[in-house]
């Protein structure tokens, strides 16, 4: 099958096979006709097979075909993504595919100065790229008008909710027209998505091209198991003693990845790094550096997790697990796109246990386990199948007792050092008081 029989025009035809775009993905055989029959999708494929030519090629055909002028202000279609490097990045791809044809598409999302923004909308746009946030304040000040909106795409919604956008998204939706097509596009697609399907969408057409959250064939996976003080130590030892070159790795926390890229400049790494509390240039440049070839080690938290598109990426490391199991699909979907193969590789301590067991019941599948000589960890990682159960829990370790101390060595019961920052300990105060060694319990109060 070819993309002329999916009933694409000639100009858009033309550009897909400068693109070099010869046969359509799963996903867009079955999508680009619906959408162009302006039918609600909700479609559920595997990241890097292609969901958001499904989307944008009909969308865009249906836009230059009805021909309307868009007024000042306003967006005749409007796609909803959850960070600012998935929008760049989907704008970008837009652009590519509407080159021939004339139409006006953009791009508006936090971390950058909303003026020129404003500016840019007093036009109108017929394709609007957005993140809910910055969408919302431009809303608010009247810098954008839905009158015209004919099409809302939800790209990664899923993600949206994890990011906290649920009143966001409300108040947009409030603020559409009623009368619209409206699409989902996710690799993933949560209880709660669905819901959200059942209330937004019309009589939609359900696609799911793979099995429900499953990872791509071609990425390769496994795991090593280590103590977390010393999953750094491991990452360099890895990355010297396998040959590894230009690969991306994921971090839990914003001082975790800082860390890691400043181990990587001292050992003479190139690195740069990705997070929220980064301005949004400075994490334009790093991508761009790491695609260009000048960076060989892109360290990041989930925000990298959906948006990047990078040719030809041999290897993601997660350095730790995601707290959400569903961004482990979306974060090793970063390599092994359209086809590709690659690897992805985790680095697993035994207090990462659970989100393991949720990551292989999502990906029904048990993730190959590879030891690191020199690099055992004290604390083994328990056994786990993708039923969710943990099949063998670690020994605790013996604890020893401190003349003169008690159990925590200051004569308390207290939690104990369980949490990664000094910040987020809980205030708790000591249980009781426990008799110091060799000392007798004091007696209690008598009962009356």
């Amino acid at each position: 099958m070819s993309f002329a029989t999916l009933g694409l025009i000639d100009p858009i035809l033309r550009t897909l096979e400068a693109l070099d775009y010869r046969t359509p993905t799963p996903v867009q055989k079955e999508a680009i006709p619906a959408v162009l029959k302006g039918r609600d999708v909700l479609a559920a494929a595997q990241t890097g097979t292609g969901k958001t030519a499904g989307f944008a090629l009909p969308l865009l055909q249906k836009l230059t075909m009805e021909g309307s002028q868009v007024a000042a202000n306003s967006v005749r279609a409007l796609v909803l993504v959850p960070t600012r490097e998935l929008a760049e990045q989907v704008q970008q791809t837009v652009q590519q595919y509407a080159q021939n044809l004339p139409l006006r598409t953009y791009s508006v999302y936090g971390g950058v100065s909303i003026n020129p923004q404003m500016l840019k909308l007093r036009k109108g746009i017929d394709l609007l790229v957005a993140t809910p946030g910055r969408l919302l304040d431009l809303y608010r000040q009247n810098a954008v008008r839905f009158d015209q909106l004919q099409a809302l795409v939800l790209d990664e919604a899923d993600r949206m909710l994890d990011l906290g956008f649920a009143s966001e998204l409300d108040e947009l939706f409030a603020a559409l027209p009623r009368k619209r097509q409206t699409l989902l596009f996710s690799a993933t697609f949560s209880d709660a998505i669905r819901q959200m399907a059942k209330e937004l969408l019309r009589d939609p057409l359900s696609i799911e091209v793979s099995p429900r959250n499953a990872t791509a064939k071609g990425v390769k996976q496994w795991l090593v198991t280590v103590d977390k003080k010393r999953k750094s130590e491991l990452f360099l030892h890895l990355y010297r003693e396998r040959g590894w070159d230009q690969l991306l790795v994921f971090g839990k926390t914003r001082k975790g990845v800082d860390e890691l890229e400043q181990l990587l400049l001292a050992e003479g790494i190139a690195a740069d790094s990705i997070h929220g509390d980064k301005p949004q240039p400075s994490r334009l440049r790093a991508l761009q550096r790491f695609k260009a070839g000048e960076v060989r080690v892109l360290v990041a938290t989930d925000v990298a997790a959906r948006g990047l598109d990078i040719d030809d990426l041999p290897l993601v490391v997660n350095l730790d697990l995601p707290i959400v199991a569903e961004d482990y699909v979306h974060r090793i979907g970063r390599t092994g796109r359209a086809g590709a193969t690659g690897e992805a590789v985790s680095l697993v301590c035994a207090d990462e246990v659970q989100m393991l067991a949720a990551i292989e019941v999502l990906t029904r599948q048990v993730i190959r386990r590879q030891d690191e000589p020199g690099f055992e960890p004290d604390h083994r990682v328990p056994v786990t199948d993708a039923s969710g159960a943990v099949l063998k829990k670690p020994k605790k370790p013996k604890q020893k007792l401190i003349p003169g101390t008690g159990a925590g060595g200051k004569g308390k019961i207290h939690l104990g050092n369980w949490f990664d920052a000094e910040d987020d300990k809980p205030k708790a105060k000591a249980v009781r008081a426990v008799p110091r060694f060799g000392e007798k319990p004091k007696p209690g109060p008598k009962k009356r």
